[in-house]
Protein backbone atom coordinates (compact mmCIF):
# COMPACT_ATOMS: atom_id res chain seq x y z
CA UNK A 1 0.00 0.00 0.00
CA UNK A 2 2.84 2.35 0.85
CA UNK A 3 4.55 1.94 -2.52
CA UNK A 4 1.20 2.37 -4.30
CA UNK A 5 0.57 5.57 -2.37
CA UNK A 6 3.96 6.96 -3.27
CA UNK A 7 3.39 6.12 -6.92
CA UNK A 8 -0.01 7.81 -6.81
CA UNK A 9 1.48 11.01 -5.37
CA UNK A 10 4.24 10.99 -7.98
CA UNK A 11 1.70 10.53 -10.72
CA UNK A 12 -0.53 13.26 -9.33
CA UNK A 13 2.44 15.63 -9.22
CA UNK A 14 3.38 14.65 -12.75
CA UNK A 15 -0.14 15.13 -14.07
CA UNK A 16 -0.33 18.59 -12.57
CA UNK A 17 3.06 19.55 -13.91
CA UNK A 18 2.20 18.32 -17.41
CA UNK A 19 -0.76 20.71 -17.84
CA UNK A 20 1.24 23.88 -18.47
CA UNK A 21 1.26 26.63 -21.11
CA UNK A 22 4.64 25.32 -22.28
CA UNK A 23 3.18 21.87 -22.94
CA UNK A 24 0.22 23.38 -24.78
CA UNK A 25 2.62 25.31 -26.99
CA UNK A 26 4.73 22.22 -27.70
CA UNK A 27 1.62 20.17 -28.47
CA UNK A 28 0.33 22.78 -30.90
CA UNK A 29 3.67 22.81 -32.73
CA UNK A 30 3.69 19.01 -33.05
CA UNK A 31 0.07 18.85 -34.19
CA UNK A 32 0.60 21.57 -36.81
CA UNK A 33 3.58 19.69 -38.20
CA UNK A 34 1.67 16.43 -38.50
CA UNK A 35 -1.43 18.01 -40.00
CA UNK A 36 0.69 19.86 -42.54
CA UNK A 37 2.26 16.58 -43.72
CA UNK A 38 -0.75 14.32 -43.30
CA UNK A 39 -1.40 13.88 -47.03
CA UNK A 40 2.17 12.71 -47.70
CA UNK A 41 1.99 10.18 -44.88
CA UNK A 42 -1.36 8.87 -46.13
CA UNK A 43 0.09 8.34 -49.61
CA UNK A 44 3.05 6.39 -48.22
CA UNK A 45 0.77 4.22 -46.10
CA UNK A 46 -1.33 3.37 -49.13
CA UNK A 47 1.76 2.46 -51.14
CA UNK A 48 2.71 -0.04 -48.45
CA UNK A 49 -0.91 -1.28 -48.31
CA UNK A 50 -0.71 -2.07 -52.03
CA UNK A 51 2.71 -3.73 -51.69
CA UNK A 52 1.45 -6.06 -48.92
CA UNK A 53 4.89 -7.62 -48.40
CA UNK A 54 5.19 -10.57 -46.02
CA UNK A 55 7.53 -10.88 -43.05
CA UNK A 56 11.24 -10.49 -43.86
CA UNK A 57 10.27 -9.80 -47.49
CA UNK A 58 9.34 -6.12 -46.94
CA UNK A 59 12.12 -4.73 -49.16
CA UNK A 60 10.15 -1.92 -50.80
CA UNK A 61 8.11 -1.10 -47.70
CA UNK A 62 11.14 -0.64 -45.47
CA UNK A 63 12.83 1.51 -48.14
CA UNK A 64 9.84 3.85 -48.23
CA UNK A 65 10.07 4.36 -44.46
CA UNK A 66 13.84 4.71 -44.45
CA UNK A 67 13.70 7.28 -47.25
CA UNK A 68 11.21 9.41 -45.30
CA UNK A 69 13.51 9.42 -42.29
CA UNK A 70 16.82 9.97 -44.07
CA UNK A 71 15.34 12.85 -46.08
CA UNK A 72 14.64 14.65 -42.79
CA UNK A 73 18.10 14.21 -41.32
CA UNK A 74 17.81 10.92 -39.47
CA UNK A 75 20.88 8.70 -39.46
CA UNK A 76 19.58 5.37 -40.74
CA UNK A 77 21.30 2.04 -40.12
CA UNK A 78 19.77 -0.72 -42.21
CA UNK A 79 20.00 -4.49 -41.95
CA UNK A 80 20.42 -4.59 -38.17
CA UNK A 81 20.35 -7.74 -36.01
CA UNK A 82 20.78 -10.02 -39.02
CA UNK A 83 17.52 -8.90 -40.68
CA UNK A 84 17.87 -7.21 -44.10
CA UNK A 85 14.61 -5.25 -43.79
CA UNK A 86 15.15 -4.06 -40.19
CA UNK A 87 16.55 -0.62 -39.43
CA UNK A 88 17.28 1.90 -36.70
CA UNK A 89 16.91 5.61 -37.49
CA UNK A 90 18.24 8.20 -35.03
CA UNK A 91 18.16 11.95 -34.61
CA UNK A 92 19.52 14.06 -31.76
CA UNK A 93 22.25 13.95 -29.19
CA UNK A 94 22.65 12.92 -25.57
CA UNK A 95 19.76 11.70 -23.47
CA UNK A 96 17.10 10.83 -22.82
CA UNK A 97 16.65 8.32 -25.65
CA UNK A 98 13.02 7.76 -26.65
CA UNK A 99 12.29 4.92 -29.09
CA UNK A 100 9.25 4.57 -31.34
CA UNK A 101 8.51 1.17 -32.90
CA UNK A 102 7.39 0.78 -36.52
CA UNK A 103 6.02 -2.36 -38.21
CA UNK A 104 5.29 -2.97 -41.89
CA UNK A 105 4.63 -6.66 -42.67
CA UNK A 106 1.45 -8.07 -44.18
CA UNK A 107 -0.39 -11.37 -43.71
CA UNK A 108 -0.73 -14.22 -46.22
CA UNK A 109 -4.12 -15.16 -47.63
CA UNK A 110 -5.88 -11.87 -46.92
CA UNK A 111 -6.06 -10.30 -50.36
CA UNK A 112 -8.79 -7.66 -50.42
CA UNK A 113 -9.71 -4.51 -52.31
CA UNK A 114 -10.54 -1.31 -50.42
CA UNK A 115 -14.24 -2.11 -50.76
CA UNK A 116 -16.98 -2.70 -48.14
CA UNK A 117 -17.66 -6.21 -49.43
CA UNK A 118 -15.38 -9.20 -49.89
CA UNK A 119 -13.36 -8.84 -53.10
CA UNK A 120 -9.83 -10.18 -53.52
CA UNK A 121 -7.22 -8.13 -55.37
CA UNK A 122 -5.96 -9.55 -58.63
CA UNK A 123 -2.40 -10.90 -58.58
CA UNK A 124 -2.07 -10.32 -54.84
CA UNK A 125 -2.54 -13.03 -52.23
CA UNK A 126 -1.50 -11.08 -49.11
CA UNK A 127 -3.08 -8.17 -47.28
CA UNK A 128 -2.53 -5.84 -44.34
CA UNK A 129 -5.05 -7.53 -42.06
CA UNK A 130 -3.34 -6.11 -38.98
CA UNK A 131 -2.77 -2.62 -40.36
CA UNK A 132 1.00 -2.62 -40.21
CA UNK A 133 1.18 -0.31 -43.24
CA UNK A 134 -0.45 2.27 -40.96
CA UNK A 135 1.63 1.25 -37.94
CA UNK A 136 4.94 1.84 -39.72
CA UNK A 137 4.05 5.15 -41.32
CA UNK A 138 2.27 6.48 -38.21
CA UNK A 139 5.32 5.79 -36.08
CA UNK A 140 7.67 7.35 -38.62
CA UNK A 141 5.41 10.42 -38.77
CA UNK A 142 5.58 10.76 -34.99
CA UNK A 143 9.37 10.46 -35.09
CA UNK A 144 9.63 13.15 -37.75
CA UNK A 145 7.41 15.51 -35.77
CA UNK A 146 9.48 15.01 -32.61
CA UNK A 147 12.68 15.55 -34.58
CA UNK A 148 11.34 18.85 -35.94
CA UNK A 149 10.47 19.99 -32.42
CA UNK A 150 13.86 18.95 -31.00
CA UNK A 151 15.65 20.84 -33.75
CA UNK A 152 13.57 24.00 -33.43
CA UNK A 153 13.70 24.06 -29.64
CA UNK A 154 17.39 23.22 -29.32
CA UNK A 155 16.51 20.74 -26.62
CA UNK A 156 18.89 17.84 -26.00
CA UNK A 157 17.62 14.32 -26.45
CA UNK A 158 17.54 11.51 -29.00
CA UNK A 159 14.54 10.13 -30.86
CA UNK A 160 14.90 6.72 -32.51
CA UNK A 161 12.57 4.94 -34.89
CA UNK A 162 13.01 1.17 -34.96
CA UNK A 163 11.93 -0.47 -38.20
CA UNK A 164 10.81 -3.89 -36.98
CA UNK A 165 9.98 -6.51 -39.63
CA UNK A 166 8.04 -9.75 -39.44
CA UNK A 167 5.93 -9.11 -36.34
CA UNK A 168 3.45 -11.66 -37.65
CA UNK A 169 5.24 -14.83 -36.59
CA UNK A 170 8.82 -13.80 -37.32
CA UNK A 171 9.66 -12.14 -33.97
CA UNK A 172 11.75 -9.36 -35.50
CA UNK A 173 11.94 -7.30 -32.32
CA UNK A 174 13.22 -10.26 -30.31
CA UNK A 175 16.38 -10.35 -32.42
CA UNK A 176 16.81 -6.61 -31.89
CA UNK A 177 16.57 -7.11 -28.13
CA UNK A 178 19.03 -10.01 -28.30
CA UNK A 179 21.43 -7.81 -30.28
CA UNK A 180 21.38 -5.19 -27.51
CA UNK A 181 19.81 -2.47 -29.66
CA UNK A 182 17.65 -1.21 -26.77
CA UNK A 183 20.32 -1.16 -24.07
CA UNK A 184 20.64 2.65 -23.94
CA UNK A 185 16.93 3.41 -24.51
CA UNK A 186 15.04 5.15 -21.69
CA UNK A 187 11.46 4.57 -22.91
CA UNK A 188 9.71 2.83 -25.80
CA UNK A 189 6.45 3.93 -27.40
CA UNK A 190 4.33 1.92 -29.82
CA UNK A 191 0.79 1.62 -31.13
CA UNK A 192 -1.42 -0.79 -33.03
CA UNK A 193 -4.35 -0.47 -35.43
CA UNK A 194 -7.70 -1.40 -33.93
CA UNK A 195 -11.44 -0.78 -34.06
CA UNK A 196 -11.30 1.46 -30.97
CA UNK A 197 -9.10 4.08 -29.30
CA UNK A 198 -7.37 3.35 -26.01
CA UNK A 199 -4.09 3.42 -24.11
CA UNK A 200 -4.33 0.80 -21.37
CA UNK A 201 -1.47 -0.54 -19.30
CA UNK A 202 -2.10 -4.05 -20.56
CA UNK A 203 -0.28 -7.34 -20.89
CA UNK A 204 -0.49 -9.91 -23.71
CA UNK A 205 0.02 -13.63 -24.22
CA UNK A 206 3.49 -15.12 -24.38
CA UNK A 207 3.86 -17.34 -27.42
CA UNK A 208 6.19 -20.00 -28.81
CA UNK A 209 5.77 -21.57 -32.21
CA UNK A 210 7.40 -24.42 -34.11
CA UNK A 211 7.07 -26.49 -37.24
CA UNK A 212 6.99 -30.23 -36.49
CA UNK A 213 8.21 -32.29 -39.46
CA UNK A 214 7.58 -36.01 -39.82
CA UNK A 215 9.49 -38.27 -42.20
CA UNK A 216 8.16 -41.68 -43.25
CA UNK A 217 8.47 -44.13 -46.13
CA UNK A 218 6.59 -43.73 -49.40
CA UNK A 219 4.78 -46.69 -50.89
CA UNK A 220 1.76 -47.57 -53.00
CA UNK A 221 -1.18 -46.99 -50.65
CA UNK A 222 -3.19 -49.90 -52.12
CA UNK A 223 -0.60 -52.22 -53.61
CA UNK A 224 1.98 -52.28 -50.80
CA UNK A 225 0.74 -50.30 -47.78
CA UNK A 226 2.69 -52.55 -45.39
CA UNK A 227 5.93 -51.22 -46.86
CA UNK A 228 5.00 -47.60 -46.16
CA UNK A 229 5.20 -45.48 -43.04
CA UNK A 230 2.93 -42.46 -43.22
CA UNK A 231 4.37 -39.13 -42.16
CA UNK A 232 0.80 -37.82 -42.18
CA UNK A 233 -0.11 -40.46 -39.60
CA UNK A 234 2.62 -38.96 -37.42
CA UNK A 235 1.11 -35.48 -37.78
CA UNK A 236 -2.41 -36.72 -37.10
CA UNK A 237 -1.30 -38.77 -34.09
CA UNK A 238 0.45 -35.73 -32.67
CA UNK A 239 -2.59 -33.53 -33.24
CA UNK A 240 -4.84 -36.08 -31.54
CA UNK A 241 -2.63 -36.22 -28.46
CA UNK A 242 -2.38 -32.45 -28.28
CA UNK A 243 -6.15 -32.16 -28.44
CA UNK A 244 -6.36 -34.60 -25.52
CA UNK A 245 -3.84 -32.68 -23.42
CA UNK A 246 -5.89 -29.48 -23.72
CA UNK A 247 -7.96 -30.75 -20.79
CA UNK A 248 -4.91 -30.81 -18.55
CA UNK A 249 -3.15 -27.50 -19.26
CA UNK A 250 -4.09 -24.24 -17.48
CA UNK A 251 -7.36 -22.84 -18.79
CA UNK A 252 -5.75 -19.65 -20.11
CA UNK A 253 -3.55 -21.66 -22.48
CA UNK A 254 -4.10 -21.36 -26.21
CA UNK A 255 -2.78 -24.01 -28.61
CA UNK A 256 -3.55 -23.92 -32.32
CA UNK A 257 -2.11 -25.47 -35.46
CA UNK A 258 -2.34 -25.85 -39.21
CA UNK A 259 -1.16 -28.79 -41.31
CA UNK A 260 1.14 -27.14 -43.83
CA UNK A 261 2.04 -30.34 -45.71
CA UNK A 262 -0.04 -33.48 -45.71
CA UNK A 263 1.17 -35.46 -48.69
CA UNK A 264 0.94 -35.29 -52.46
CA UNK A 265 -1.67 -37.88 -53.53
CA UNK A 266 -4.11 -40.23 -51.75
CA UNK A 267 -2.63 -43.31 -53.39
CA UNK A 268 0.90 -42.55 -52.15
CA UNK A 269 1.79 -43.12 -48.50
CA UNK A 270 3.13 -39.64 -47.52
CA UNK A 271 6.84 -39.70 -46.79
CA UNK A 272 6.80 -36.10 -45.51
CA UNK A 273 4.24 -34.09 -43.53
CA UNK A 274 4.45 -30.92 -41.45
CA UNK A 275 2.30 -29.21 -38.84
CA UNK A 276 2.81 -25.64 -37.58
CA UNK A 277 1.92 -24.97 -33.91
CA UNK A 278 1.42 -21.84 -31.79
CA UNK A 279 1.53 -22.31 -28.00
CA UNK A 280 0.36 -19.37 -25.81
CA UNK A 281 -0.26 -18.44 -22.19
CA UNK A 282 -0.20 -15.20 -20.14
CA UNK A 283 3.12 -16.25 -18.59
CA UNK A 284 6.28 -17.23 -20.50
CA UNK A 285 7.23 -19.90 -17.94
CA UNK A 286 3.95 -21.75 -18.54
CA UNK A 287 4.46 -21.48 -22.30
CA UNK A 288 7.77 -23.28 -21.86
CA UNK A 289 6.04 -26.10 -19.95
CA UNK A 290 3.22 -26.44 -22.44
CA UNK A 291 5.64 -26.41 -25.35
CA UNK A 292 7.72 -29.19 -23.79
CA UNK A 293 4.54 -31.28 -23.65
CA UNK A 294 3.92 -30.62 -27.35
CA UNK A 295 7.40 -31.91 -28.12
CA UNK A 296 6.75 -35.03 -26.07
CA UNK A 297 3.50 -35.60 -27.96
CA UNK A 298 5.39 -35.27 -31.25
CA UNK A 299 8.03 -37.74 -30.08
CA UNK A 300 5.35 -40.21 -29.01
CA UNK A 301 3.56 -39.81 -32.33
CA UNK A 302 6.73 -40.57 -34.23
CA UNK A 303 7.39 -43.63 -32.09
CA UNK A 304 3.87 -44.95 -32.51
CA UNK A 305 3.84 -44.50 -36.30
CA UNK A 306 7.45 -45.61 -36.88
CA UNK A 307 8.32 -42.28 -38.44
CA UNK A 308 11.07 -39.78 -37.70
CA UNK A 309 10.31 -36.34 -36.27
CA UNK A 310 12.26 -33.12 -36.01
CA UNK A 311 11.05 -29.66 -35.14
CA UNK A 312 12.16 -26.09 -35.77
CA UNK A 313 11.27 -23.26 -33.39
CA UNK A 314 10.02 -20.39 -35.53
CA UNK A 315 9.40 -17.69 -32.96
CA UNK A 316 9.07 -17.08 -29.25
CA UNK A 317 7.63 -14.01 -27.53
CA UNK A 318 7.35 -12.82 -23.95
CA UNK A 319 4.14 -11.37 -22.59
CA UNK A 320 3.94 -7.58 -22.39
CA UNK A 321 4.96 -5.97 -19.10
CA UNK A 322 2.38 -3.25 -18.33
CA UNK A 323 3.78 0.15 -17.38
CA UNK A 324 1.12 2.22 -15.68
CA UNK A 325 3.29 5.32 -15.20
CA UNK A 326 4.07 5.72 -18.91
CA UNK A 327 0.66 4.49 -20.07
CA UNK A 328 -1.12 7.20 -18.09
CA UNK A 329 0.96 9.78 -19.95
CA UNK A 330 -0.03 8.15 -23.23
CA UNK A 331 -3.70 8.01 -22.24
CA UNK A 332 -3.82 11.67 -21.30
CA UNK A 333 -2.33 12.68 -24.65
CA UNK A 334 -4.75 10.42 -26.51
CA UNK A 335 -7.62 12.18 -24.75
CA UNK A 336 -6.26 15.48 -26.00
CA UNK A 337 -5.98 14.22 -29.59
CA UNK A 338 -9.39 12.52 -29.56
CA UNK A 339 -10.83 9.78 -31.73
CA UNK A 340 -11.77 9.34 -35.39
CA UNK A 341 -14.64 11.27 -37.00
CA UNK A 342 -16.14 9.94 -40.22
CA UNK A 343 -17.30 12.13 -43.08
CA UNK A 344 -20.40 11.15 -45.06
CA UNK A 345 -18.54 8.89 -47.51
CA UNK A 346 -16.67 7.13 -44.71
CA UNK A 347 -19.88 6.62 -42.75
CA UNK A 348 -21.54 5.08 -45.80
CA UNK A 349 -18.53 2.75 -46.26
CA UNK A 350 -18.69 1.80 -42.59
CA UNK A 351 -22.42 1.07 -42.71
CA UNK A 352 -22.03 -1.14 -45.77
CA UNK A 353 -19.03 -3.03 -44.39
CA UNK A 354 -20.69 -3.55 -41.02
CA UNK A 355 -23.42 -5.61 -42.70
CA UNK A 356 -20.85 -8.42 -42.96
CA UNK A 357 -20.86 -8.87 -39.19
CA UNK A 358 -24.36 -7.74 -38.26
CA UNK A 359 -24.54 -10.31 -35.46
CA UNK A 360 -21.85 -8.46 -33.46
CA UNK A 361 -23.04 -5.54 -31.29
CA UNK A 362 -21.22 -2.31 -32.12
CA UNK A 363 -21.74 1.41 -32.63
CA UNK A 364 -20.15 3.26 -35.53
CA UNK A 365 -20.10 6.35 -33.33
CA UNK A 366 -17.65 4.60 -30.98
CA UNK A 367 -14.78 5.46 -33.36
CA UNK A 368 -14.95 8.97 -31.90
CA UNK A 369 -14.53 7.83 -28.31
CA UNK A 370 -11.45 7.17 -26.19
CA UNK A 371 -11.97 4.24 -23.86
CA UNK A 372 -11.38 4.72 -20.12
CA UNK A 373 -7.93 3.92 -18.79
CA UNK A 374 -7.42 0.52 -17.20
CA UNK A 375 -4.65 -1.74 -15.97
CA UNK A 376 -4.69 -5.35 -17.20
CA UNK A 377 -2.06 -7.42 -15.43
CA UNK A 378 -2.67 -10.71 -17.26
CA UNK A 379 -2.77 -10.98 -20.99
CA UNK A 380 -5.52 -12.31 -23.21
CA UNK A 381 -6.13 -12.40 -26.93
CA UNK A 382 -3.04 -12.02 -29.06
CA UNK A 383 0.72 -11.93 -28.75
CA UNK A 384 3.36 -9.45 -29.89
CA UNK A 385 7.13 -9.25 -30.05
CA UNK A 386 6.84 -5.89 -28.30
CA UNK A 387 6.60 -8.12 -25.23
CA UNK A 388 10.33 -8.84 -25.24
CA UNK A 389 11.10 -5.13 -25.56
CA UNK A 390 8.89 -4.36 -22.56
CA UNK A 391 10.96 -6.68 -20.30
CA UNK A 392 14.12 -4.64 -20.88
CA UNK A 393 12.84 -1.05 -21.36
CA UNK A 394 9.81 0.77 -19.90
CA UNK A 395 7.21 0.51 -22.68
CA UNK A 396 3.81 2.07 -23.34
CA UNK A 397 1.41 1.48 -26.20
CA UNK A 398 -1.95 2.55 -27.56
CA UNK A 399 -4.46 1.58 -30.22
CA UNK A 400 -6.31 3.76 -32.68
CA UNK A 401 -9.56 3.19 -34.58
CA UNK A 402 -8.19 2.48 -38.03
CA UNK A 403 -10.93 -0.09 -38.67
CA UNK A 404 -14.71 0.16 -38.65
CA UNK A 405 -16.02 -0.57 -35.12
CA UNK A 406 -16.80 -4.27 -34.75
CA UNK A 407 -13.97 -5.34 -37.08
CA UNK A 408 -11.66 -8.15 -36.06
CA UNK A 409 -7.95 -8.10 -36.81
CA UNK A 410 -6.68 -10.54 -39.44
CA UNK A 411 -9.87 -10.19 -41.49
CA UNK A 412 -10.76 -8.95 -44.96
CA UNK A 413 -12.74 -6.17 -43.28
CA UNK A 414 -9.56 -4.90 -41.59
CA UNK A 415 -7.70 -4.96 -44.91
CA UNK A 416 -10.52 -3.08 -46.62
CA UNK A 417 -10.76 -0.27 -44.06
CA UNK A 418 -6.97 0.01 -43.90
CA UNK A 419 -6.96 0.88 -47.59
CA UNK A 420 -9.27 3.89 -47.09
CA UNK A 421 -9.20 7.26 -45.38
CA UNK A 422 -10.75 5.58 -42.33
CA UNK A 423 -7.42 3.83 -41.84
CA UNK A 424 -5.26 6.89 -42.41
CA UNK A 425 -7.38 9.02 -40.07
CA UNK A 426 -6.81 6.50 -37.31
CA UNK A 427 -3.11 6.41 -38.19
CA UNK A 428 -2.86 10.16 -37.61
CA UNK A 429 -4.57 9.83 -34.22
CA UNK A 430 -1.76 7.46 -33.30
CA UNK A 431 0.99 9.62 -34.81
CA UNK A 432 -0.21 12.66 -32.88
CA UNK A 433 -0.53 10.76 -29.61
CA UNK A 434 2.93 9.22 -29.91
CA UNK A 435 4.51 12.56 -30.77
CA UNK A 436 2.84 14.39 -27.87
CA UNK A 437 3.81 11.60 -25.48
CA UNK A 438 7.44 11.52 -26.61
CA UNK A 439 7.75 15.30 -26.27
CA UNK A 440 6.24 15.14 -22.80
CA UNK A 441 8.78 12.53 -21.74
CA UNK A 442 11.63 14.66 -23.08
CA UNK A 443 10.27 17.64 -21.16
CA UNK A 444 9.61 15.75 -17.93
CA UNK A 445 12.36 13.18 -17.15
CA UNK A 446 10.67 12.30 -13.85
CA UNK A 447 8.04 10.38 -15.85
CA UNK A 448 10.81 8.26 -17.36
CA UNK A 449 12.22 7.64 -13.89
CA UNK A 450 8.81 6.49 -12.67
CA UNK A 451 8.50 4.16 -15.65
CA UNK A 452 11.93 2.67 -14.98
CA UNK A 453 11.15 2.16 -11.30
CA UNK A 454 7.88 0.40 -12.18
CA UNK A 455 9.62 -1.91 -14.65
CA UNK A 456 12.16 -2.93 -12.02
CA UNK A 457 9.39 -3.60 -9.54
CA UNK A 458 7.46 -5.76 -12.00
CA UNK A 459 10.30 -7.89 -13.38
CA UNK A 460 12.52 -7.90 -10.27
CA UNK A 461 15.94 -6.40 -9.68
CA UNK A 462 17.67 -9.71 -10.48
CA UNK A 463 15.89 -10.32 -13.79
CA UNK A 464 18.15 -11.26 -16.68
CA UNK A 465 16.61 -11.46 -20.13
CA UNK A 466 16.87 -14.72 -22.06
CA UNK A 467 14.64 -15.14 -25.10
CA UNK A 468 12.32 -18.05 -25.78
CA UNK A 469 14.08 -18.45 -29.12
CA UNK A 470 17.35 -19.82 -27.82
CA UNK A 471 20.25 -19.44 -30.26
CA UNK A 472 18.34 -19.59 -33.53
CA UNK A 473 18.92 -16.96 -36.20
CA UNK A 474 16.09 -14.92 -37.74
CA UNK A 475 13.88 -17.24 -39.86
CA UNK A 476 14.20 -15.13 -42.97
CA UNK A 477 12.46 -17.75 -45.11
CA UNK A 478 9.59 -18.62 -42.77
CA UNK A 479 7.00 -17.24 -45.22
CA UNK A 480 8.36 -19.22 -48.16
Amino acid sequence: MKSSGVLFLLLLSFLTQAQTPEKDQIDEQLLRYLEKNQEAYAKTAQKIWHLAELGYQEKESTKLLQDLLSAEGFEVTAGVAGMPTAFVAEYGSEGPVIAILAEFDALPGLSQEALPYKSARENQSAGHGCGHHLFGVGSVAAGLAVKSWLKDSGRSGTVRVYGTPAEEGGAGKVYMVKAGLFEDVDAVLHWHPSSSNGADAASSLANKSAKFRFYGQASHAAGAPERGRSALDGVEAMNHMVNLLREHVPAESRIHYVITRGGEAPNVVPEFAEVFYYCRHPQADQVKKNFEWLVQAAEGAALGTQTRMEYEVIHGLFNLVPNEALSRVMHRNLLKVGGVYYNDAEMQFARELSKSYADIPFSLESAKAVLPFSVKERGSGGSTDVGDVSWVVPTAGMRAATWVPGTSAHSWQAVAAGGTTIGTKGMMVAAKTLALTAAELFSNPSAIEQGAAELTRRVGEDFEYSSLLGDREPPLDYRN
